[in-house]
C-alpha cells in the first residue's frame, strides 16, 4: 500500500517551475518510493538508480547518455555517488532551461547541497522529505506506535515491535558502517558511542567539552561530528531564543535526533511500554513535535528560550511578522510551571500553545493559552502564519 506523503504538490508543482528539482532527506525515508509513484503519471521518464551498477554504466558516457535522453524527465537517485554529474547538467540545462528536466534525489545533503550550490545555482529547487509525519499516518497507525517506533516506513509499518526494533538496530549499524564513511576522518566506533550518548541527551543543551571528555577526542572532533549527524539529517539543533536581550539567556543550541524511533532504538527501548517508563520519555514527545513542526513548516523559525535563572520555553516558533510560543507535555493533564509563565511574559507572543499527546484535545487553559493536540495545533499554525 502506498501512503501519499504530504510533500508530493511541491514536487509537482516545481516540476512544473524549475529545470531541476532535488528531494533530500534521510536515507530509507521514502524517497524513491515516492519518486517512483509520481513518475507513474509522466509518459515520457526515465529512474536511474546510481547504486546500482547496471544503471550506473548507463553514464559511462554521461553527456551522450543524458542528451539521447533529453526529451524525458530524468530521475537520478543517489546522485551524491556520482557527483561530476552537477556540472554537466549545468551545461545542459543552460542549453534548454525547459522545466521538468531533472528530478534528483540524494541522502548524504552536505555533498548534495555542496556540489549543487557549485554548479545549479539559480536552476534548482530543494524540496526536503523527512520519514512519516504525523500527518501523513495518523489515519493508519497509533500515537503510540509512532511515538515508539518513529517514522521511517520500514520501522513504523513492520510486522512486530521485535521487526520494527530490529530493522532501527541494522538501520544504525549500516548507517555508521556504510554510508558514513565516504567522509573522511569519520571513526564508526566513536561515533556510534556519541550517537548513544546524544540519545541520553536528547532535548538537552549541548556540552562539547562534556562529550569531549567523555570520549577522549577534541572538542573539534565533537562539533564535526555533531555536524556531520545534522547534514545527515541525523538530528536537528535547536538555536536559543536571542531577541530578549534584557535577560541573560542560555547560548548553547539544544540537541534533538531527528526520529523517536531511533533514539528509542539507541537507548534499548524496544516497545512503548519500555519508552513510556523512561525518564526521558517527555523529551521523546518533545522530539515527535519538534520534528513534525520543523518539517511542516521549514521556513519558519524555531528557537528555545532559557535564561540562567531558570525561565524556559520548550519552543519559540517565528517569522518576521509573529510570533508563538509552545511547550510540549507529555500529559493528558498539562501544567505550566513558574519558570514557564515568567518566560511567556518575557517573549510576549501572540499566543502559546501547550501540546500534548492526545489525538483530539483542544480547549483554553488561560488567556491566550490554549492545550491542543499535535494535529490541531499544525493547522492552528498554518492559520496564524
Amino acid at each position: 500500500m502506498y501512503y501519499k506523503r504530504d510533500l508530493e504538490h511541491k514536487i509537482q508543482d516545481s516540476l512544473q517551475n524549475n529545470p531541476v528539482t532535488a528531494i533530500i532527506g534521510p536515507r530509507q525515508c521514502g524517497k524513491s518510493t515516492m519518486v517512483k509513484h509520481l513518475l507513474e503519471k509522466e509518459k515520457e521518464k526515465l529512474y536511474l538508480d546510481l547504486e546500482r551498477p547496471s544503471d550506473l554504466n548507463k553514464l559511462e558516457d554521461p553527456e551522450w547518455f543524458l542528451e539521447s535522453q533529453k526529451e524525458k524527465l530524468v530521475c537520478l537517485d543517489e546522485i551524491q555517488r556520482k557527483p561530476d554529474l552537477f556540472s554537466l547538467i549545468r551545461s545542459l540545462v543552460d542549453q534548454d532551461r525547459r522545466p521538468g528536466r531533472y528530478l534528483i534525489l540524494g541522502s548524504a545533503s552536505r555533498d548534495l547541497l555542496r556540489q549543487s550550490s557549485e554548479s545549479l545555482a539559480g536552476r534548482i529547487s530543494y524540496k526536503r522529505l523527512s520519514p512519516f509525519l504525523w500527518s501523513e499516518i495518523s489515519h493508519h497507525v497509533s500515537l503510540e506506535t509512532y511515538l515508539s517506533r518513529g517514522g521511517f516506513p520500514l520501522s513504523l509499518l513492520a510486522g512486530s515491535d521485535k521487526i520494527s526494533y530490529e530493522w532501527r538496530q541494522d538501520f544504525i549499524s549500516t548507517f555508521l558502517e556504510r554510508d558514513l564513511m565516504q567522509f573522511s576522518g569519520f571513526a564508526p566506533a566513536t561515533m556510534r558511542r556519541l550517537w548513544q550518548m546524544l540519545a541520553h541527551m536528547n532535548g538537552q543543551t549541548i556540552n562539547y567539552s562534556s562529550l569531549s571528555k567523555s570520549l577522549g577526542v577534541s572538542h573539534t572532533t565533537i562539533k564535526n561530528y555533531v555536524d556531520l549527524l545534522e547534514g545527515t539529517f541525523m538530528l536537528v539543533q535547536i538555536k536559543p531564543y536571542t531577541a530578549n536581550t534584557k535577560k541573560r539567556l542560555v547560548k548553547s543550541p539544544r540537541i534533538y535526533l531527528a526520529d523517536t524511533g531511533l533514539v528509542n532504538a539507541l537507548l534499548q527501548l524496544r516497545d512503548f511500554d519500555q519508552a513510556a517508563g523512561h525518564p526521558g520519555f517527555g523529551a521523546l514527545w518533545e522530539t515527535l513535535v519538534i520534528n513534525n513542526l520543523v518539517n511542516h513548516f521549514p521556513d519558519l523559525n524555531f528557537s528555545f528560550y532559557r535564561t540562567n535563572h531558570g525561565s524556559e520555553i520548550d519552543l519559540v516558533v517565528s517569522n518576521a511578522n509573529r510570533k508563538i510560543t509552545i511547550e510540549c507535555k507529555a500529559s493528558l493533564s498539562p501544567r505550566l510551571s513558574k519558570e514557564n509563565y515568567e518566560a511567556i511574559k518575557d517573549i510576549d507572543p501572540l499566543k502559546t500553545f501547550i501540546v500534548i499527546p492526545s489525538t483530539d484535545s483542544y480547549y483554553p487553559l488561560k488567556r491566550n493559552i490554549d492545550v491542543i493536540s499535535l494535529e490541531a495545533l499544525i493547522q492552528k499554525m498554518r492559520n496564524i502564519f
